[in-house]
């Protein structure tokens, strides 16, 4: 079953977004961003690859010929999904494909629409059965 884990309250989400892709390719993981967009996708692309003055997290977007051979893929339609291991949500929407991952991330930031989505989807993966970890980076503070 999909190991779900809701960030909540996230006040830079290409920071943690970058933080838990980091974690994810020290232990060889593979990832999977589904964004809102086409230009969604671009803007995450390229904090990606400037992060860090010392590092940078390559990745490409889901209809890039090297799709296949890349660790981090960034994906806005869900029509190409290359691997099953780490699905990080950064769309409002939940993903009708998240059960084929072994883990899915759901970060959700500070607009109260936005929180207003992710309790709906946070209720539709709990009625189903699935074990939900909660971060809220407000209680962290």
């Amino acid at each position: 079953m999909t190991r779900i884990d809701f960030y909540t309250n996230v006040a830079d989400k290409a920071g943690l977004t970058a933080n838990l892709l980091t974690e994810a390719l020290q232990k060889q993981r593979q990832a999977t961003l589904h964004v809102e967009s086409e230009i969604a996708a671009s803007q995450i692309s390229d904090y990606l690859w400037q992060n860090s003055n010392t590092s940078f997290l390559p990745n490409v977007p889901e209809n890039h010929t090297l799709a296949a051979q890349t660790s981090v893929v960034i994906d806005w339609q869900g029509t190409q999904l290359l691997q099953d291991d780490m699905l990080i949500n950064l769309q409002e929407k939940q993903p009708l494909f998240f059960s084929r991952f072994k883990q899915l991330v759901e970060i959700v930031g500070l607009d109260e629409t936005e929180k207003i989505s992710a309790r709906e989807r946070f209720k539709f993966y709990r009625d189903r059965g699935y074990e939900i970890k909660h971060m809220d980076f407000a209680k962290q503070a």
